[in-house]
């Protein structure tokens, strides 16, 4: 993007907020307005679980139409018995980001966790791994199951075990590895410093008991939309296989009803619970960032006041 003769490099949108925010459809209205003005843009998606072909209904994956005709980045990549690593969604989405700037088009990254987002956006670097301890890990994993695991992780780092879900048994074991490895596990968590150029940060928020509603009407439309339907037919591309795609909020819970574990309704309700806890974790996240400027998810001209400030 030239401008007299000086070649300026598109600043990073990044939209953050809880589950069920709006995040996708402001994207979108900004990428619009944007385009009107003549400055292209186009969306990097931030969230762990849209990159997985066939994961459509239960992680609210946006339609075509919910697209606007705005280009989307990360999206429907990856089969879901691959695995989405943190690590590499950093290096996937930098190349994205790295990509449209190259073309002067401007970025918008949305969706995510803050982990995701923080390692994206920030000097974030991963410690190794020992592919003997991470299956001596996994192997104790599916013997005691993750429960037991994190009880372990919670006497090693009581932050680590808070910033991470009981029943997330594989971010329970890379835990519990980097802690063997470097002795500590924040080594994992660095300081809110940019990796990237001209980043500016816009956080949704909303009341609690809004965000709770959200939640379950989302939820409730997942059902009605046919989740179950779609994760029968996911089991035979490999989801039980996937070690990442099979741990995915509302996939789990439907997996353990078909595998008779728990009621459909069951099933539902802890996709509600668990979602609604994870919102407020994430939330709890993107607070601790300084350098966001938040937004009353439900205000007016929310896309128009961010790209006049551009």
């Amino acid at each position: 993007m030239r401008h007299n003769d000086r070649v300026f490099t598109p600043p990073l949108i990044v939209l953050n907020g809880p589950t069920a925010s709006g995040k996708t459809a402001l994207a979108v209205r900004a990428a619009q307005l944007l385009l009107r003005q003549g400055r292209p843009a186009e969306i990097v998606n931030a969230d762990s679980m849209l990159v997985y072909r066939g994961m459509d209904i239960g992680t609210a994956k946006p339609t075509l139409a919910e697209r606007g005709g705005v280009v989307h980045h990360l999206i429907d990549i990856m089969d879901v018995d691959q695995t989405a690593s943190v690590a590499t969604f950093q290096q996937l989405a930098r190349d994205a980001v790295a990509d449209c700037r190259a073309r002067g088009v401007l970025p918008i990254l949305a969706g995510g966790s803050a982990l995701y987002v923080h390692a994206i956006l920030d000097d974030f670097e991963f410690p190794g791994t020992d592919p003997a301890l991470r299956a001596r890990l996994e192997d104790e994993l599916a013997r005691v199951g993750p429960e037991a695991l994190h009880r372990r992780l919670a006497e090693l780092s009581a932050e680590a075990a808070g910033d991470i879900l009981p029943g997330n048994g594989r971010r329970i074991v890379r835990a519990l590895e980097v802690i063997e490895l470097t002795g500590s596990w924040r080594a994992t968590l660095p300081e809110w410093r940019y990796a990237l150029d001209d980043v500016r940060q816009w956080g949704l928020e909303l009341p609690r008991e809004v965000m709770d509603q959200r939640i379950e009407s989302r939820v409730e439309r997942m059902w009605a939309d046919g989740l179950v339907t779609e994760v029968r037919t996911l089991i035979e591309r490999g989801l039980r296989e996937g070690r990442t795609a099979s741990r995915a909020l509302g996939y789990r819970q439907v997996l353990a009803y078909l595998d008779g574990e728990i009621t459909e309704g069951e099933a539902k309700q802890q996709t509600v619970a668990g979602t609604r806890r994870f919102a407020r974790k994430q939330l709890g996240w993107f607070r601790r960032d300084p350098r966001i400027e938040w937004l009353p998810a439900d205000g007016t001209g929310i896309a128009e006041a961010i790209v006049a400030g551009l």
